[in-house]
C-alpha cells in the first residue's frame, strides 16, 4: 500500500477532516498510528483508532470531541489518554509519552515524550507504523522499524529487545502469540527466546487479562498456532499447566496421534473450521484433560484412560476459579466433556432407542454442541478407518435426530409433577416422591411408555403401591 493508497482510506472517514482542522488550530502534529494502519495494510476491517498527538492530547481530544458534537468522552489523566465513540469507531486519543516500569507491576510511570519515544515503546513493529494527518505531510506512512516489511514477511518481532519489551510488559508475550495465531504470522526467534525467559513475569499480571488473551487465541481462525506457540516456549505450563501436561501422553494408535496435546490441538482446529463458538473451543481444549491422571497400560489393549470424561469434568470447577473464567459456562463445559465418549461408544455397538434417549436427554440443548464436538474428536491420520467410523457415527446420529423428532425429548422431565404424585399417593415433599418421578422417566426413556401426560398418568397409578407399600 502506498501513500495514495492511504490518503484515498482516510479521505472515507467523516471524522479524519475535524481531526485535521483542530490539529491545525492548536498546532499540534497528529497521527494515527498502530493496529487501525496495520489492518489498512493487510485490508482488515478494524473500528478503533488511535490518534498520537505530539502536544497537549488532552486538549485536542476535549476539542475534537466537540467538534464532532460528542458529548461522552473519558479522560485518563494520569495517562494522557482519552476515549470516545464516533458512529460506529471507537476513537482513542493520546499524547506522546514515554514509559517506564518497576519491576512488580506492568502499570507504566508516564512522562511527556516525543513522537520517537512514542513509538518506540509499542509492542510489535507491526504496529508502529504511523500515518500524518498533517496539512502538508497528510497521508504518509512513517515506518520507522520496518513495519512494512514485517507485514509483507508476515513476523512478529519487537521494535526494541523483547528482553525489554517483555520484561516492562509481560502481557505482550500473549499478545505476540494472540498476533500470530489471529494473523496467520511467524514468530521471530528471539521473542520465543525472551518468552521463554520471562514466562514467570506474566505472574505479575491479572488473571483476566491473561485468560483474555488466551480467549483471543482461541477464538482465531487457526487455534492451534498460538497454543502451540505458548507450548513449545513454555509459557502455557505457566498460564495453563493442565494442558502442557497432556504432551507425552500416549494413546492407542488405533484411534488418535499418539500425542494427546497435539490430538488436542487438532480438535480444537476441527470445531474452528465449523463453529466461532469459543466455549465449544475450550470444551475441545479441555476434552481429554484427565488423561494424564487416569493412564493406564493394560497388556495386549495398551493405553487406557478409564473415567477420564467424569474426572474432567470435576476438573472444570477449579480451573475456572483459578483461570478467572466466566462460571455461567461452567455447566455447558463440563457437560460436554461429560458425554463426549457416549456418542462414540454408541457408535461402536447395536444402539438401542433407549441409549439414544438417554444420550438426548443428558445432552439437552446442548445436543448440536456435543454432536459437533465429537465429530471433532476424530482424528486418526489412516484415512480408512476415519472414514469407516464416520459412516458409523452418522447412522447413529441419523438415529439420534429420528428419537428426538418423534419423541420430543430435547428438554425432557416427567410429564407428571411432583404436586401430583404428591397428591394422588399421599405423600409429603421427600426422597420418594423423587424415586416415583425418577420411575416414570425411565419408563418414558426405555420405551415402556410415551412421552405424555396421559400415558405417564396411567403408569403412575399402576406403579404407585409398589412405591408405598
Amino acid at each position: 500500500m502506498n501513500e495514495i493508497d492511504f490518503k484515498n482510506k482516510l479521505k472515507g472517514l467523516l471524522f479524519i477532516p475535524a481531526a485535521m482542522q483542530i490539529a491545525k488550530e492548536i498546532n499540534v502534529e497528529v497521527y494515527i498510528v498502530g493496529g487501525f494502519v496495520r489492518d489498512m495494510v493487510l485490508g482488515r476491517k478494524k473500528n478503533e483508532i488511535d490518534f498520537l498527538v505530539i502536544g497537549n492530547g488532552l486538549e485536542f481530544a476535549s476539542k475534537y470531541s466537540i467538534a464532532l458534537g460528542i458529548s461522552k468522552i473519558d479522560i485518563f489523566k494520569n495517562f494522557g489518554t482519552a476515549h470516545f465513540r464516533y458512529n460506529d469507531f471507537n476513537l482513542e486519543i493520546v499524547g506522546a509519552r514515554k514509559e517506564s516500569y518497576s519491576r512488580n507491576s506492568r502499570k507504566p510511570d508516564v512522562t511527556v515524550g516525543s513522537f520517537e519515544e512514542d513509538i518506540e515503546r509499542r509492542d510489535f513493529t507491526i504496529n508502529t507504523l504511523a500515518v500524518s494527518l498533517n496539512e502538508e505531510t497528510f497521508g504518509c506512512l512513517i515506518d520507522t522499524y520496518s513495519g512494512l516489511q514485517d507485514i509483507h514477511d508476515r513476523i512478529i518481532r519487537t521494535p526494541i529487545d523483547p528482553m525489554l519489551t517483555f520484561d516492562d510488559d509481560p502481557l505482550r508475550i500473549m499478545r505476540a502469540y494472540r498476533f500470530a495465531s489471529q494473523l496467520d504470522f511467524k514468530i521471530h526467534e528471539s521473542i520465543n527466546d525472551a518468552a521463554n525467559i520471562l514466562r514467570e513475569r506474566l505472574k505479575i499480571v491479572s488473571r483476566e487479562r491473561v485468560i483474555d488473551e488466551f480467549l483471543k487465541i482461541l477464538s482465531s481462525p487457526a487455534p492451534s498456532v498460538g497454543i502451540k506457540l505458548l507450548f513449545y516456549s513454555g509459557v502455557l505450563e505457566v498460564i495453563f499447566p493442565e494442558i502442557a501436561n497432556l504432551s507425552g501422553v500416549d494413546q492407542r494408535q488405533d484411534y488418535h496421534h499418539k500425542d494427546v496435546f497435539l490430538h488436542t490441538c487438532q480438535v480444537v482446529d476441527n470445531i474452528a473450521g465449523i463453529s466461532n463458538n469459543v466455549w465449544l473451543r475450550f470444551a475441545a481444549l479441555v476434552h481429554d484433560i484427565a488423561k494424564p491422571q487416569t493412564k493406564k497400560f493394560i497388556e495386549g489393549t495398551g493405553w487406557t484412560f478409564h473415567g477420564h470424561e467424569e474426572l474432567g469434568a470435576r476438573m472444570m470447577k477449579n480451573i475456572f476459579r483459578k483461570l478467572k473464567l466466566p462460571l455461567t459456562k461452567l455447566e455447558y463445559v463440563e457437560k460436554l466433556i461429560r458425554l463426549h465418549l457416549r456418542p462414540i461408544a454408541l457408535a461402536k455397538e447395536e444402539v438401542t432407542d433407549s441409549a439414544i434417549r438417554r444420550l438426548i436427554v443428558s445432552a439437552g440443548e446442548d445436543l448440536e454442541d456435543l454432536i459437533t464436538l465429537c465429530r471433532a474428536d476424530i482424528t486418526s491420520k489412516n484415512m480408512e478407518k476415519v472414514s469407516k467410523y464416520l459412516d458409523n457415527y452418522e447412522r447413529v446420529m441419523k438415529k439420534v435426530w429420528e428419537v428426538e423428532e418423534k419423541d420430543k425429548l430435547r428438554v425432557f422431565q416427567s410429564p407428571v409433577r411432583g404436586e401430583e404424585i404428591m397428591k394422588l399417593c399421599n405423600l409429603k415433599p421427600s426422597k420418594k416422591v423423587g424415586e416415583i418421578k425418577s420411575a416414570i422417566e425411565d419408563a418414558i426413556l426405555d420405551g415402556k411408555i410415551g412421552n405424555n401426560y396421559e400415558e405417564a398418568y396411567q403408569y403412575l397409578i399402576s406403579i404407585k403401591d409398589s412405591f408405598l407399600d
